[in-house]
């Protein structure tokens, strides 16, 4: 007779089918059921090791991240100690045991709350900010995410029922769950919603698909077989919906990549048809964020293909059935034999590597677009010049250091393209000078190169300083006046023109000066 943990008899008319018997003898009776709602309780709680562990784990990942190492990252992956509680909120729902899993949960979020936090106020400290090649990983969660997930999930769930633990280690490496919340931070902290939405939705992919997973396995290995048939049916509904819920917006996501997958076969299709079949496309790119989408392309083709542009983009605009907006690069060859074989050749190698500049461009500008917090749509790029413009959104907290420090790190990232992010209107750091003393030191330098930065990415061609009088120095200047020398002399060094203002004491700061108001007999 089949008996509850308590070692109360459980009666089911179905418990003496051969089935029942080989799992009940196969399957519950080789795991020690106690033994491991012992080890799950254990580590599915709050508590002072946990909440250290999680904090560390969440510092060491927001590192990694910004550091973009994916060293770093695994060992933050390796500490975090989330799985306990996400393990024993799963095990809780299969045996409907709410106290255990309020328990768990509570310790979630909590831990999530408190990574989050810890990796926000990091990421402010930081004088790196921008996006890494290792945080845009954890923005963009699909299907398979939530498979990955799955699969790990009732890899770890076998390993604690199994007693085979250690195996834990690869499963919290694979489903990730500390990094994502690190994400979260770094788009709190930086307001890039973008960033943020993504990641948190890896998280919340990852921790429902794990918690419902050890609940499929918990039950499958005998976890609350004494609860009764509604209990079950309930089970299996709440599963069933909440795994719905998840894969239809990230089915969604998989049906758009095979939907543009489709357009561009589609869109290639077309344009050789309309070009002839001795054409030939060398390169294709689609905008599918644009609207209409932006379609650009190179044709190689014999000299008399069509050239009216207009007239193939109305086409393919009907064939698609949507609005498109095409550019056609078309370059017509010499029909003569031996002539098109070789110009075909010569021109292959052009589009390969206009190719590779579009694509270098097109990262550049996702690049910056994260970076700086804007659409993508306003970074403006120079691609003859290899050269990338975009006004930051104002983040909080953020100073002229900061975005001049962000610039420099995207300029670092976008390999021979040439950064240019031009701050939020603000003001300029302050110029401090030591007691008793008209030198400029290391720190004051800094204040002033990062004034004339600011100056430059406003366009603005004078600034205002405290002290300085017009015309020519006097033969025996204060000290306030020699202060304001000091100034000028780097400004002009860099092409920016100091004006006079009134004096200040052993602080400085710079101002923006208004252009004069043009004289109505000035030619």
């Amino acid at each position: 007779m089949l008996t509850d943990l308590a070692g109360n008899p459980v009666d089911h008319r179905w418990q003496h089918s051969p089935v029942y018997r080989w799992w009940r003898h196969a399957v519950v009776d080789t795991v020690d059921q106690r033994k491991v709602m012992e080890r799950i309780a254990e580590d599915s709680g709050w508590s002072g090791r946990y909440a250290f562990m999680t904090t560390m784990s969440a510092g060491i990942a927001v590192l990694g991240l910004l550091l973009s190492s994916p060293a770093v990252v695994i060992g933050a992956m390796l500490i975090s100690p989330l799985m306990g509680p996400i393990l024993g909120l799963g095990f809780g729902l299969a045996l409907f045991d709410y106290t255990a899993a309020r328990r768990s949960l509570v310790a979630v979020l909590i831990g999530s709350f408190a990574a989050i936090v810890f990796s926000a106020l990091i990421v402010l400290a930081s004088p790196l900010k921008a996006p890494t090649a290792e945080i845009l990983a954890r923005t963009q969660p699909n299907l398979f995410d939530l498979l990955v997930a799955l699969f790990a999930a009732l890899a770890g769930t076998f390993a604690i029922i199994r007693g085979r633990g250690d195996t834990i280690v690869g499963v919290a490496i694979a489903t990730a769950l500390m990094p994502p919340l690190a994400v979260v931070g770094y788009g709190l902290a930086t307001w890039n919603m973008p960033v943020l939405g993504g990641s948190f939705a890896l998280f919340i992919t990852n921790l429902m698909t794990i918690a419902l997973a050890a609940t499929v396995m918990a039950r499958f290995y005998g976890f609350g077989h004494y609860l009764s048939g509604q209990q079950g049916w309930t089970q299996t509904i709440v599963l069933t919906l909440v795994f719905v819920s998840m894969s239809v917006p990230l089915g969604f996501s998989l049906n758009r990549i095979a939907r543009e997958t489709v357009t561009a076969s589609q869109v290639r299709t077309f344009l050789g048809k309309r070009y002839g079949a001795n054409a030939r496309i060398t390169q294709l790119d689609i905008a599918f964020d644009r609207k209409p989408i932006a379609i650009q392309t190179v044709v190689i083709a014999p000299r008399g293909a069509p050239s009216d542009t207009a007239k193939v983009q109305a086409d393919l605009s009907k064939r698609l059935g949507q609005p498109v907006k095409l550019q056609v690069d078309l370059v017509l060859l010499d029909p003569r034999a031996g002539a098109i074989d070789a110009q075909r050749a010569e021109l292959q190698q052009a589009s390969a590597a206009t190719a590779a500049e579009n694509a270098a461009a097109d990262r550049v500008a996702d690049l910056v677009a994260l970076g700086a917090g804007i659409a993508r749509d306003d970074v403006t790029i120079d691609r003859d010049h290899h050269r990338a413009t975009a006004t930051a959104a104002r983040l909080p907290g953020a100073t002229g250091a900061t975005y001049r420090a962000l610039e420099q790190r995207i300029d670092a990232a976008a390999d021979d393209w040439s950064i240019t992010l031009i701050p939020p209107s603000g003001g300029f750091p302050t110029i401090r000078f030591a007691d008793n003393s008209d030198t400029l030191d290391a720190t004051a330098q800094q204040a002033v190169a990062l004034s004339i930065w600011q100056a430059k990415r406003w366009n603005v061609g004078a600034l205002a300083v405290p002290g300085l009088v017009d015309g020519a120095p006097p033969e025996k200047p204060t000290l306030n006046q020699r202060r304001a020398l000091a100034i000028a002399a780097l400004l002009r060094a860099q092409s920016v023109q100091p004006v006079a203002a009134p004096a200040a004491g052993q602080a400085f700061a710079l101002a923006v000066v208004a252009p004069p108001t043009p004289s109505e007999d000035a030619p």
